[in-house]
């Protein structure tokens, strides 16, 4: 397994359900200032700058003003844009300009505040006009109509989709800073929870904060002697936009961005120690541990029984707890994803560290399982 790059250094803003008069550019320079202190580098050591997009009200223009605002002149920027997968498609974007020889030491960096009445910019997209007039209007709606397609096709319960957000808020118990640490969720507290968009409940859908996440990525040659995870393969997809146009309602294409990644690494599934898996609904974690080969499809519930998803089970996943117990802070949900499996293969996960863990799994999905990345990280090269 030949490592395309390293990431070596990881910084987190705590989520916070609201904030009063903070600035996204400055949350993103005290998330990109704890990932230097992490990997023991100044400023000057990063030459590449990855962003999400439109960073507060900053419509274009995005990497020059976030790197103004850190002092940085770097030799490669750009903004990446897919949606909740944009976290983890920085990671492998990253490695490419490395390994092309544009750049050494890339910052990857991304989050928002949550402001009262924060403005928003305009949205002329398609679905405007051929969706959202018959009701297709949000996410909610969307996912709801995946949940429904699942148990439709497969059979699938709320008792199995349940499941999944007991699992991730029962690891929210053991991450300091998760919004939901102290408040455990049983399968039958899920189920009794508001129905906000049949049959998704209020306990299935993701908690919006305000957050960042940061990480810094080099080339593994440089990574030498230093704590590190290390990308072994990498796999992205983008099928559509609106969920009225996707090719398939219970697969999605996380299922090619998998395969790619694991054939890139060399390693399989079952050589995971960590399930580090997007989860903004469960119907998201029910379809990607399907379209990874874990189990087959429709039979994420019967998998979910049979394991132990925590630190010291079978098979951790999620083991911060998830968006769906830690929080999603923006489109740095999916790099909460990131930078937990960073830190289980560094072996720096107090309090919940996964014994020996040696490889990870991170997916990241944006818009209705519509952009997809996902990555194979690694504790060795």
């Amino acid at each position: 397994m030949r490592p395309h790059a390293a990431l070596i250094g990881v910084g987190s803003l705590a989520p916070q359900r609201r904030t009063e008069g903070a600035s996204t550019l400055g949350m993103l320079a005290r998330a990109a200032k704890a990932a230097l202190d992490d990997a023991g580098l100044e400023k000057s050591a990063i030459d590449g700058l990855l962003v999400g997009p439109q960073v507060g009200e900053t419509p274009q223009h995005v990497p020059a003003t976030v790197a103004e605002y850190l002092g940085l002149q770097p030799v490669m920027g750009n903004v990446v844009d897919l949606g909740g997968a944009s976290g983890p498609g920085m990671i492998w974007r990253a490695a490419a300009a490395i390994q092309a020889g544009m750049c050494e030491t890339v910052l990857c960096v991304i989050g928002n505040h949550r402001n009262p009445e924060a403005p928003r910019s305009p949205n002329r997209n398609p679905i405007r006009e051929f969706d959202v007039p018959f009701g297709a209007s949000g996410a909610n709606i969307s996912y709801a109509l995946l949940k429904q397609a699942h148990m439709a096709r497969y059979g699938s319960t709320d008792e199995d989709f349940a499941l999944i957000a007991h699992w991730a808020r029962a690891n929210a118990q053991r991450m300091p800073g998760a919004i939901f640490h102290g408040q455990p969720a049983s399968v039958e507290q899920v189920l009794a929870s508001p129905m906000v968009a049949s049959p998704l409940h209020l306990f299935e859908i993701v908690m919006p904060v305000a957050g960042a996440e940061a990480v810094i990525v080099t080339s593994a040659a440089r990574a030498k002697g230093r704590r590190a995870a290390y990308l072994l393969g990498a796999g992205e997809k983008i099928t559509h936009r609106a969920v009225s146009q996707a090719p398939d309602l219970t697969s999605g294409p996380l299922k090619p961005s998998m395969a790619r990644a694991f054939a890139q690494s060399g390693l399989s599934v079952e050589r995971m120690s960590l399930l580090s898996l997007y989860d903004c609904y469960t119907i998201m974690v029910a379809t990607t541990l399907e379209d990874s080969g874990i189990c087959p499809p429709g039979q994420f519930g019967a998998f979910m029984r049979a394991h132990e998803f925590g630190p010291e089970g079978d098979w951790p996943l999620n083991t911060h707890g998830g968006q769906l117990g830690y929080g999603q802070p923006d489109l740095a949900g999916g790099m909460t994803h990131v930078t937990e499996a960073v830190r289980q293969l560094r072996g720096s996960a107090e309090g919940r560290q996964i014994p020996n863990a040696e490889f990870a799994l991170v997916t990241g999905n944006g818009a209705t399982m519509s952009e997809a990345v996902a990555l194979v990280l690694g504790a060795e090269p």
